[in-house]
């Protein structure tokens, strides 16, 4: 533990010692220089019950009392994280169109937290412009696009520009960047986790009382290893798993309709079974949804009708039906087979 302490300390002090040159990356501080003065705070000491696995924040199913409450983020009834174990496998364009379905289908309060500091893409896929205004109580007010209410790092520095932050400033931001800013009322708050399993995944998953998360693979062998290792992370933080995505599934012909199982087929189905998790539906391989990413207008809103859209509207309700399960059982959380 004494060595433990002595590496967070380390880190710490590097990050005292060099606050002032990060603070002059491109960030436009003029119009947010309140993350300026909370980023260059000092963070608190470790609390008592740090261990190797982080903080032993519960989520929905353990935390009572001032800590649940603690972990909770005013006005906002559910955060769920949309994860992947490894980049590439579409998890933002999933949290995008789920997003964007839950609002549209659903017919609920929805909120789009981009948590990749490092690659955000939302301001690109949600067609995001200018930087967020500041209330009168220094809270960001997100920028909103097909009401869908977004905060992303890609909207507050210059495009293009690499964010070259340490750990502890990402943490920072993260931090500001989910407590600092005015959600107002949110039925759901959809967090486009960053790839993997490293700090920044831990600490969303312990300083927020998540709902649950939903994992987003391919279903090639090699993109389901990391599907795994991220259902671990979260069954070790005690976040309940809703259930897995698969992205990519086929390729449908346009001129034959026969189905094309590029990346393998059925590999996340079966990967939910031998988990014991739920298997929450297929999106397939289309131009459409690239095309429709890259010029900042979501599938759902395109083309509506598509059967592409009908399976996310399919995913979306059975997120919303997931997390209605999951309020009737707060304490019991799924089995998972590993």
């Amino acid at each position: 533990m004494s060595s433990l302490r002595s590496t967070a300390q380390y880190h710490l002090n590097y990050f005292l010692h060099h606050r002032r040159s990060w603070s002059a990356t491109s960030i436009d501080w003029s119009r947010s220089d309140f993350i300026a003065g909370n980023l260059a705070k000092p963070m608190n000491r470790l609390p008592r019950n740090f261990t190797l696995g982080g903080i032993r924040g519960f989520a929905v199913l353990g935390a009572k009392g001032s800590h649940l409450q603690s972990l909770k983020i005013e006005g906002i009834k559910d955060i769920i994280a949309v994860a992947s174990g490894k980049g590439g496998v579409g998890k933002s364009t999933t949290a995008v169109n789920l997003a964007v379905s839950l609002a549209h289908k659903c017919q609920l309060k929805v909120g789009l937290l981009d948590a990749d500091v490092y690659g955000p893409s939302i301001p690109t896929m949600m067609k995001l412009h200018g930087k967020p205004e500041v209330s009168a109580d220094k809270k960001m007010i997100p920028i909103e696009n097909y009401g869908i209410k977004c905060i992303s790092m890609g909207s507050l520095v210059a495009e293009g520009e690499a964010i070259v932050w340490r750990g502890p400033m990402v943490m920072k931001a993260l931090e500001q960047m989910t407590r600092g800013v005015d959600w107002g009322i949110l039925d759901i708050l959809v967090v486009d986790m960053p790839p993997g399993t490293g700090d920044a995944q831990i600490s969303i998953s312990q300083r927020l009382q998540l709902s649950g998360s939903l994992i987003v693979s391919t279903p090639q062998d090699v993109a389901l290893i990391d599907a795994r290792r991220g259902v671990r992370m979260f069954s070790k933080v005690n976040v309940p798993i809703l259930g897995i995505v698969e992205n990519m599934s086929y390729f449908q012909c346009p001129n034959c309709s026969e189905r094309h199982y590029i990346f393998g087929k059925g590999g996340a189905r079966k990967t939910a079974h031998e988990m014991g998790l739920k298997f929450l539906g297929e999106i397939p391989l289309e131009m459409g949804i690239r095309s429709g990413s890259d010029d900042g207008v979501p599938v759902v809103i395109s083309d509506p009708d598509s059967s592409t859209s009908q399976a996310y509207d399919d995913v979306a309700q059975k997120i919303v039906s997931r997390l209605e399960e999951l309020t009737k059982e707060p304490f019991l959380q799924p089995e998972i087979n590993i």
